[in-house]
């Protein structure tokens, strides 16, 4: 972790975050019509800052700064990024809240449907191994077994793997929501 804090200034044991701006507009997507506070945050911006953020363990404090032009740093738009900044973030916070509860609806039932789906394979598997013992029934047998749990392959996966960077995804523009933000004038 040495090697990589080090490539970030600090104030303490605060990691900054340092944004140049030569005007406020080049922190938002110029094509959201949403009032200035409301705006959404220009896509590379937002990845900057969630990369530098994933970059470092979960404990890591972290300080936004913006640098802008002497002359617009007491002005009112200036004023508005910390919030506009804010809600961008507590937005996608929650989008990615609403992205985990439907793929976990989605996994839930995906998981009842391929257990159903696996009983019934493993009912006809015993009927057919209870019937007959030739090759071809047996091969049949071993078929609905390996089809039967061939049905679990995707409730598995939503529940086990694809849940995971949602969550952590979420938590990561929590703290960004959260996050210290300051406006300086740039050097």
């Amino acid at each position: 972790m040495g090697e990589i804090d080090s490539l970030y200034k600090k104030e303490g044991n605060t990691i900054l975050i340092e944004i140049k701006l030569s005007s406020i507009v080049q922190m938002f997507n110029t094509f959201d019509p949403a009032p200035f506070h409301e705006k959404e945050l220009d896509s590379e911006a937002e990845k900057y800052i969630v990369n530098i953020v994933n970059d470092f363990p979960a404990k890591t404090q972290f300080k936004i700064i913006f640098y802008l032009p002497a002359e617009l740093t007491a002005s009112e738009e200036a004023k508005k990024i910390a919030p506009a900044i804010h809600n961008h973030f507590r937005y996608k916070m929650l989008v990615a809240d609403q992205k985990f509860r439907s793929r976990f609806r989605y996994g839930r039932t995906a998981m009842l449907i391929g257990l159903g789906f696996l009983a019934i394979a493993l009912f006809v598997r015993f009927l057919i191994s209870s019937y007959s013992s030739q090759l071809i029934a047996q091969l049949l047998a071993d078929t609905m077994l390996i089809i039967g749990w061939a049905a679990m392959w995707e409730p598995v996966t939503i529940l086990l793997y694809e849940l995971w960077p949602v969550i952590q995804l979420k938590k990561t523009y929590e703290r960004i929501s959260n996050m210290a933000l300051e406006i300086r004038p740039s050097k």
